[in-house]
């Protein structure tokens, strides 16, 4: 499906990285990186332009994700992620609300889960919950693009080879940093709510 995805995509250009992107939030099973990483190597002086359109691309389509789980529920949850992912969604869901989607694209797990899982348990804060797309997907697109455009293909066998555990890294200093800042809201009293408010539990 890569090789597909380069043959046929990569030549559409800017269309090709957005519908990649759109899709991939909600449906899709290829990521935007395959399209992402070739135009920028053919391309590095506009590679951040393209990390910016994946960005906001990624963003729109997990709203698309967001309103299929809120249709269908968990099943559809189920039926397109499986229960081992469904449930390590919720984990990230109990534990930081809306901001587990920007975890989310630091994970191995594919994004869909968390924007599906968004509207499946029905999350209510929209704003954090695209402020955390746009967080996480810019943080992982941005990066990429920027590191081609800074060190060129030489960054590739590097990105190959050690990619999963940068993802994990990256994803668990934002975990701490999220927790950090919740510890801290709670004794500020700037807010008085927990992680979960707005995250009633549907079944």
């Amino acid at each position: 499906m890569l090789e597909w995805a380069r043959l046929h995509l990569v030549p559409l250009g800017i269309p090709g990285l957005i519908l990649t992107a759109f899709t991939e939030s909600s449906f899709f099973p290829i990521p935007p990186d395959a399209i992402l990483i070739p135009l920028a190597l053919l391309d590095p002086g506009n590679a951040l332009l393209y990390g910016f359109l994946a960005t906001i691309s990624s963003t729109a389509g997990a709203l698309l994700g967001y309103w299929i789980g809120l249709k269908g529920g968990r099943p559809i949850l189920i039926k397109l992620a499986g229960e081992k992912s469904v449930r390590k969604a919720e984990e990230f869901f109990n534990r930081y609300g809306a901001w587990a989607v920007g975890i989310a694209a630091f994970t191995p797990i594919p994004y869909k889960v968390f924007t599906i899982a968004s509207g499946a348990f029905m999350l209510r804060d929209i704003k954090a919950f695209i402020a955390a797309s746009l967080l996480g997907r810019g943080g992982r697109f941005m990066a990429e693009a920027l590191l081609i455009m800074l060190f060129g293909g030489e960054i590739l066998s590097f990105l190959s080879s050690h990619f999963e555990a940068i993802t994990l890294l990256a994803g668990a200093v934002i975990a701490v940093l999220l927790a950090a800042y919740s510890l801290l809201k709670r004794r500020l009293c700037l807010g008085g709510s927990s992680p979960r408010e707005g995250y009633p539990r549907r079944d």
